[in-house]
């Protein structure tokens, strides 16, 4: 495991849940209307994490099928005990070899996966396979780069204050593709002519207590660095912070993704 993907901890489901799930939640419900797929498609969701994207593609895009994948098996059993439905298959499968023949499903998805995906252009070359001619693309990913998750900018800003190779981890430096040019650029080079736009929530919490709690447990690359500093070190983190965002609620900030959409002929 390289150092920077030590921290990469997504397993815990539940924890995971607690940090970022609920705003998987909101922003889905919004990219959805905006990808406008056909109904009674059959469907391939790349990275299902705890089975939230795939609940609103059930609920939302009537789908005649969906197998949802991910390369995590802990994901998958989460996934599979919170989403109940005939319609849907969960699998441990990785994004650069698809469990799917060539030009099968109607629609391809991903929901804030792309970036932690090793080979980016394998897995995009995997989702054109797949796709029968005139199939529907649709991928987004958080505004990492333009600080476009608010809580986690907030959190590396302060990090970095007190140790200044937390810099090394922050997903702003690590994901520099996450921005309108940076995907529309990784599609151009998979041959996918794509429409690149931006998608907004606000992330709320009631006071500084609801910030601080999601990063005490250890999920995602921000709860696991905070998890590891010394408990000295974590205080001094969380008394920074809570003087930067105010002790008192509620804390209000941006949550921004970058979606691309595409029809592909293969």
């Amino acid at each position: 495991m390289n150092q920077l993907a030590q921290f990469d901890a997504w397993s815990a489901g539940q924890n995971y849940e607690q940090y970022m799930g609920r705003w998987s939640r909101q922003i889905a419900a919004k990219f959805l209307p905006w990808l406008a797929p056909p109904e009674s498609a059959r469907w391939l969701e790349i990275g299902c994490g705890t089975g939230a994207f795939t609940a609103h593609i059930l609920g939302k895009c009537a789908p005649r099928s969906v197998l949802a994948i991910d390369a995590s098996k802990d994901f998958v059993a989460y996934a599979q005990a919170q989403v109940i439905d005939q319609r849907v298959r969960f699998e441990t499968a990785d994004a650069a070899k698809l469990p799917a023949p060539d030009a099968s499903v109607d629609v391809v998805a991903s929901a804030l996966v792309l970036n932690f995906v090793p080979d980016r252009i394998a897995a995009l070359a995997e989702m054109k396979r797949v796709l029968r001619p005139e199939g529907l693309l649709g991928f987004y990913v958080w505004d990492y780069p333009g600080g476009g998750m608010g809580f986690i900018d907030a959190f590396w800003k302060a990090a970095m204050e007190i140790d200044p190779q937390a810099a090394e981890l922050d997903e702003a430096r690590r994901f520099p593709f996450c921005t309108r040019d940076g995907l529309a650029k990784l599609c151009r080079e998979a041959g996918i002519a794509a429409t690149v736009e931006p998608i907004g929530i606000e992330t709320v919490f009631s006071d500084f207590e609801a910030f601080w709690q999601p990063f005490t447990l250890g999920a995602g690359p921000a709860p696991g660095y905070c998890m590891k500093l010394p408990e000295d070190q974590r205080a001094d983190l969380k008394a920074k912070l809570a003087r930067k965002l105010g002790a008192k609620g509620p804390i209000r900030l941006v949550g921004r993704a970058w979606a691309a959409k595409a029809i592909v002929n293969g």
